[in-house]
């Protein structure tokens, strides 16, 4: 009798454990998911996929994280940049081509998606991401992404990052956009997007980094930027952004870094950025013209401030020796004339910030 208790025992024994291990699993739907994810992409040099084997795909598949209480995967982390020893013994970084499979919109408890430097993933940006509700992190940086930015991409009301830098991504950037009011990092550098900057960007008050540059974006610098209070580097350069800088970017409380280099922009220097809070400001290689305003004073700390390849004319204002740092400038090419200030920052620099000018003259230059 013993005996037949004790196998029975061990029976509901092992039952419960095997219900506990069906429970602490994660569920096969977001199991089968992930393979058809994983069947879109081809990694040949490491086996990052090697590890996804086995029911329970919070256990040990590279990548892949859960959530603790209801065991839905909500983090797909899959770099091919890294520190890991993976990458170190190899003496090399990753390179996965194939596409980003809609079967990712279904799992729907994601919370991050991060699918960078692989250098070789193609195909679009599936529409259907913009469905996942908890998804908080798009990370897609360093591959051949093509086609446009979602549509509907405003609908991931809880996004604070979005950075698709380093693609092919074209088209316009979304009016939806703007709707991400929790967004605070938005990297689009070096694509394809063209059209405006959108005129209601000011909604994104949460936001610290706006990078925008190398792109082919046109049209004015949308004056509402200056309502984002957070905003404390923005990166417009190398696109085709015309019209005058807004006086406004000016009094900002915390921006730190304006580049609006290589453009198209015109008009005159607002006063106001040169006693502001930026302390790294690049205009150069656009059209501003008249005069450097005569507005530096002990607020001015600029690590670099690059003017060059303009049309500005005048002398170099005296008040420039009352900025308490300026660590880089660069005034050359442009139609500056009158002698250079003498003192600091002037006796660091050397002629190739100064050449170039119609009558500039002094040290370092040749005496007036």
């Amino acid at each position: 009798m013993g005996g037949v208790w004790f196998i029975q025992i061990t029976a509901l024994a092992f039952l419960l454990l095997a219900m506990t291990s069906a429970v602490r699993s994660c569920p096969p739907q977001d199991r089968a998911n992930l393979l058809a994810f994983k069947s879109a992409l081809h990694e040949p040099y490491f086996g990052i996929f090697d590890s996804w084997t086995g029911a329970d795909c919070c256990h040990n598949w590279h990548g892949i994280s859960c959530d603790l209480d209801t065991r839905r995967v909500a983090d797909i982390n899959l770099r091919g940049e890294s520190e890991e020893p993976i990458y170190e013994k190899a003496n090399r970084t990753g390179y996965m081509t194939g596409y980003i499979s809609p079967a990712i919109c279904k799992l729907a408890r994601l919370s991050s998606i991060t699918i960078a430097d692989w250098k070789g993933i193609s195909g679009e940006i599936p529409r259907c991401i913009s469905s996942l509700p908890f998804l908080r992190i798009l990370d897609l940086v360093g591959n051949k992404i093509s086609g446009t930015i979602p549509p509907e991409i405003g609908r991931l009301h809880r996004l604070t990052v979005l950075n698709i830098a380093d693609n092919l991504i074209s088209g316009a950037i979304p009016a939806s956009l703007t709707n991400l009011t929790s967004l605070m990092h938005l990297d689009l550098r070096n694509n394809r997007i063209s059209g405006h900057i959108p005129r209601s960007i000011g909604r994104l008050r949460m936001m610290s980094r706006a990078l925008l540059s190398g792109n082919r974006l046109s049209g004015r610098i949308p004056g509402s930027i200056s309502r984002i209070y957070r905003l404390a580097d923005l990166d417009l350069s190398r696109n085709q952004i015309s019209g005058p800088i807004p006086p406004s970017l000016g009094k900002m409380a915390v921006l730190a870094t304006l580049n609006l280099d290589m453009n198209k922009i015109s008009g005159q220097i607002p006063v106001t950025l040169l006693g502001s809070a930026i302390s790294d400001l690049n205009l150069s290689r656009n059209s501003l013209e008249g005069n450097i305003p005569n507005a530096f004073g002990a607020r001015s700390y600029f690590t670099a401030l690059d003017l060059s390849y303009n049309n500005l004319k005048g002398p170099i204002p005296k008040s420039i020796t009352l900025a308490s740092y300026i660590g880089h400038l660069d005034l050359s090419h442009n139609h500056l004339c009158g002698q250079i200030p003498v003192g600091s920052p002037f006796d660091h620099l050397e002629a190739s910030s100064f050449v170039y000018n119609d009558c500039l003259c002094g040290k370092p230059l040749k005496s007036c």
